[in-house]
């Protein structure tokens, strides 16, 4: 690690840490003292037109956001190299399927935030941490669609050379902030807007992301009304979902038989 400014140093070596240490230690708080809070607050009783739109638009976008970032930080440029991706073809995949995957999540996020603005009941339902959360995840989104387009087309930074090895760094515990000094502003911006993102994570709605059905998978079936064996007399079976005619049986209860004496 060269010499750094100590204002370096707590951006790129301390915060990463703290918003990293916040995000773990906040989460398994939030599931042990707030399970059943633990919850997406699902608002598609109060409104499901705009919703049918914003939600896949948004949640497919994202994904293929996450994997870019994936491919991006995570694996070496070596690596990518060795299997015969040169770097003109990565940045050409980043930049088309990148923008497509990039707009997807803008126009389902906009849609989104325009229905919990508009839309009364869903509004009350939104917590003051969602607001927050929201600020942050739209300023992360369009930083990182502004990086796109200074990256590959104004400035042509290639941040795997030195952005992804200081982000793999983190995990190695050899954060080096020297490698983020050529960055341009907007990837500097990006990357501290997403860890505190992630540092307020455990506290909004997006713990949700945490909790998929896979236990869906292997759970029963649930029975509502078994079929019985043998079935005696004429009376036609009747499915457990068919509403019964309560109301002729509640009008035959306390009425003779017919054949049997009245009382005097």
């Amino acid at each position: 690690m060269t010499d750094v400014a100590i204002p370096d140093v707590l951006l790129w070596v301390v915060l990463p840490y703290v918003a990293l240490a916040i995000f773990i230690v906040g989460h398994w708080w939030r599931y042990r003292y707030d399970k059943f809070g633990w919850t997406t607050r699902s608002s598609q009783l109060y409104e499901s037109r705009l919703l049918r739109w914003g939600s896949p638009l948004f949640h497919f976008g994202i994904l293929f956001v996450v994997g870019g970032h994936i491919i991006g930080l995570v694996i070496p440029k070596s690596w990518t190299e060795a299997v015969g991706i040169t770097n003109e073809m990565y940045h050409w995949l980043a930049v088309s399927i990148g923008a497509v995957a990039g707009v997807c999540t803008v126009v389902g996020l906009a849609i989104l935030i325009y229905r919990r603005r508009t839309v009364g009941p869903v509004f009350s339902a939104t917590t003051n941490n969602d607001k927050v959360m929201y600020v942050f995840l739209t300023a992360t989104i369009f930083l990182g669609m502004a990086n796109t387009v200074v990256g590959n087309i104004l400035s042509h930074y290639d941040y795997r050379d030195e952005l992804a090895v200081w982000f793999r760094g983190i995990f190695w515990f050899q954060p080096d902030p020297a490698l983020m000094m050529n960055a341009p502003w907007t990837f500097k911006a990006h990357a501290i807007v997403a860890f505190l993102l992630f540092a307020i994570w455990p506290f909004t709605r997006l713990v949700h992301v945490f909790s998929a059905p896979v236990g869906y998978l292997w759970r029963p079936y649930v029975v509502y009304r078994s079929r019985p064996s043998t079935q005696f007399g004429n009376r036609r079976y009747r499915r457990g979902w068919m509403r019964e005619d309560v109301g002729d049986a509640s009008r035959q209860i306390g009425q003779p038989h017919a054949g049997s004496a009245r009382p005097r």
